[in-house]
């Protein structure tokens, strides 16, 4: 295990802020006026040379300064960081951003993306809360119109989901209502994952009672019963990843891009739900395509409600500290926000 001196903790650390601040490989003159301590430009290089030997900087060819590596930047998040305080206009912009009216968790929680990547520049992702807990509190079918119905799902959290769906010309809708009674009576109060479970056995043999084929409606009751039940990520900041690419190829830029719509390999790369604030550098994260960027995710808490994650993806380069502060305080909001909006449902 790497142990650094405080001096050779602070050169590390300015070396950080400078680089990741400025994009430049930073030499020992610069370094004299920006420590702390009182200390010569030999001193300086003889520190350096140390960090280098461990692997915790790097020369670059283009000039005598150093620059962190992937070693380095591990370092200094896990060993010297501190959490930048957060900045007053940043926080009236979340603040302000969170205030509006919203009508579904989902708007809360896309919208958290987006305003999470302006604050920073850098590609964002949100999870909403776990649907561990989620019921299914009414389904209704409205009809439209030339055979076309629309299928309404709504949970004890308050989200609704509707698809429109064109049924068979030989059912009525005199058919379909006993149906939806079957649901309202039978289903509703049951959690989304059991009603789920059922949809395989137990629901087509119910539904055989009233339908002659009841695949038209499983396949309907199923879709915005899914969509109901189903992880969702929402992305912001999608173009902000390409300004971070100059090592990659069309093709592996390509392959990111379709990543980021890929809910099942978003949710391996970011993970499920953990206790803090975890940062992930380079190969520590489960994808070839990321390994020149790192990965700061938080969970966040709403009570019974579960727990969901907010993320942040950028270079390695990136300041730690006023992201990290970032997070931190964007983590607390979200929550704070989220449980405003759930208490309405749970009095």
């Amino acid at each position: 295990m790497i142990t650094l001196t405080e001096r050779q903790s602070l050169i590390l650390k300015a070396i950080v802020r400078d680089y990741t601040e400025g994009g430049n490989p930073v030499g020992s003159k610069s370094l004299v006026q920006e420590l702390p301590i009182k200390v010569s430009s030999a001193t300086i290089r003889n520190e350096m040379a140390r960090l280098e030997d461990l692997g915790l900087i790097v020369k670059t060819h283009l000039s005598s300064g150093r620059i962190p590596s992937i070693k380095g930047y591990r370092y200094y998040v896990d060993h010297i960081l501190k959490p930048e305080k957060v900045d007053g206009k940043d926080l009236k912009v979340i603040h302000h951003s969170l205030g509006g009216e919203f009508h579904k968790i989902d708007e809360i929680v896309a919208q958290s993306a987006d305003i999470l990547s302006q604050l920073t520049s850098y590609t964002t992702f949100t999870l909403r809360p776990e649907l561990k807990d989620s019921r299914l509190s009414g389904f209704r079918l409205v009809p439209l119109g030339n055979h076309q119905v629309m299928a309404i799902l709504v949970t004890n959290n308050g989200d609704v989901e509707n698809q429109t769906f064109t049924i068979p010309s030989d059912i009525t809708g005199d058919e379909l209502e006993p149906v939806v009674r079957f649901i309202d009576d039978q289903l509703v109060g049951l959690p989304l994952q059991d009603v789920l479970r059922q949809l395989t056995h137990e629901i087509p043999l119910k539904l055989a009672q009233y339908l002659q084929d009841p695949d038209g409606f499983l396949d309907i009751f199923g879709s915005v019963l899914s969509k109901a039940a189903s992880e969702r990520f929402y992305v912001g900041g999608k173009l902000n990843l390409f300004n971070y690419t100059d090592q990659q190829s069309p093709k592996e830029l390509q392959s990111l891009y379709s990543l980021l719509d890929q809910t099942d390999r978003l949710a391996n790369v970011i993970g499920p739900p953990g206790q803090r604030i975890q940062v992930r550098i380079g190969n520590e994260i489960t994808n070839d395509l990321l390994k020149n960027y790192s990965l700061i995710t938080a969970t966040y808490d709403v009570d019974q409600h579960g727990q969901g994650v907010i993320a942040l993806l950028g270079p390695t380069a990136m300041p730690y500290s006023r992201m990290i502060g970032l997070m931190g305080a964007f983590q607390r909001e979200l929550a704070r926000k989220l449980l405003d909006y759930y208490r309405y449902f749970d009095e």
